[in-house]
């Protein structure tokens, strides 16, 4: 039978959207649920602020009235007018291995980009940098983060077959917690906190570092991200959403922020506990019992001994002065107390020295690569 394409149009075929994920990696021991509850709000217009600047559309593919695959087409208009692109993103792409089901979606977001006038297609990627990119290409045996897509191995060949190449590789890193800092990342540290007066600060209340330095992390993010592949500002409304989003779940233990003589934000280092295994427990559902599993990784003393390091941003005009340095100063105790064996770095542009040289005191093990492709829409 032909593959049938059809538009998410309803609430319950957008629900189909999600859950399709799920189904198809039923009982994967690497591929972490996204929490649906998120999901939901994130392919939302009415509530992700990035639609300010983006629109999309969602497709379900079928064959002989079976779900085999979806897609979503996103155009980013601010990220394209930035880099001087025409460039239509497939996001959230899933497929059974069979070529003909991936060559409709794809032509789908083609045709779809072609008639606003977009000249590319590149993916995967999500409306902005804060939604999980790039395909897995490397580290299949490997367990997945809160912040990554997982994808079966055959995603990327059939993506070459289709006339993709590269236009972005990360590298993702376990990075092992030390038993003790190293000494010359001490010594660092040291000498930058005294040469340009910098302050560490710690919190213990979320409201408290919404109030004063909610705002001024986000614009931290917008000033230090700027060069990134395919990066896009972000809106005052999506930081009012982050902020709102993400601070009240924190362990303020592995918040570390770093500030100038004039309490003016130069650094920031934001971690948490691995939400891998309890989101695979929960299915990615907060009811009945989803909740419990994630408090459970977050709180609990007999937590994960994974930490994902979710950010580490650092002013411009103080990277690569040893900043970093001061804030891994001040998380590894924190770590070592918490009893994490190893971090997750998340992805890292593959020619970002500036982050990956920030690793070079540590034991380090290089275990996943992803890729973002592109190719002229024919």
């Amino acid at each position: 039978m032909a593959i049938t394409i059809r538009k998410v149009n309803s609430k319950r075929d957008l629900k189909r959207f999600i859950r399709f994920n799920y189904e198809l990696y039923k009982g994967n021991p690497y591929s972490v649920p996204d929490l649906y509850d998120d999901m939901l709000n994130t392919l939302n217009p009415k509530k992700n602020a990035a639609f300010e600047f983006c629109e999309a559309d969602y497709f379900l593919a079928y064959r002989d009235g079976r779900l085999v695959g979806r897609v979503a087409a996103i155009i980013n208009h601010k990220a394209n007018q930035t880099w001087g692109k025409k460039e239509v993103r497939f996001g959230w792409i899933d497929f059974v291995d069979d070529t003909e089901v991936s060559e409709a979606l794809i032509r789908t977001v083609e045709q779809w980009g072609r008639e606003r006038g977009m000249t590319h297609i590149q993916g995967p990627l999500g409306f902005t940098d804060m939604d999980a990119e790039g395909m897995l290409i490397e580290g299949f045996d490997q367990l997945g983060t809160m912040a990554t897509i997982y994808n079966y191995p055959y995603y990327p060949r059939h993506m070459e077959r289709l006339g993709f190449t590269k236009d972005a590789d990360w590298v993702e890193y376990k990075i092992y917690v030390p038993d003790a800092i190293p000494e010359k990342h001490l010594r660092i540290s040291q000498l930058v906190q005294r040469k340009y007066n910098l302050k560490i600060k710690k919190y213990t209340s979320g409201k408290k570092i919404a109030r004063e330095y909610g705002q001024a992390i986000f614009n931290l993010i917008n000033e230090a991200f700027a060069p990134l592949y395919g990066y896009s500002a972000l809106s005052q409304r999506q930081i009012e959403q982050y902020v709102k989003m993400y601070i009240p779940i924190l362990d303020l233990r592995m918040v570390t922020l770093i500030t100038d003589q004039a309490d003016q934000l130069v650094g920031v280092g934001i971690s948490m506990p691995s939400l891998s295994r309890a989101l695979q427990k929960s299915h990615g559902r907060l009811l009945p019992f989803g909740w419990y599993y994630l408090l459970k990784a977050l709180f609990f003393k007999r937590r994960s001994h994974i930490l994902d390091l979710l950010l580490v941003a650092v002013k411009p005009e103080y990277q690569n002065k040893g900043v970093n340095a001061l804030l891994f100063s001040d998380l590894i105790p924190v770590y070592q107390k918490l009893g994490f064996e190893y971090a997750e770095s998340n992805v890292e542009l593959e020619l970002n020295g500036k982050v990956q040289a920030q690793w070079e005191y540590f034991k380090t093990e290089q275990h996943k690569r992803r890729r973002a492709f592109v190719k002229e829409i024919s």
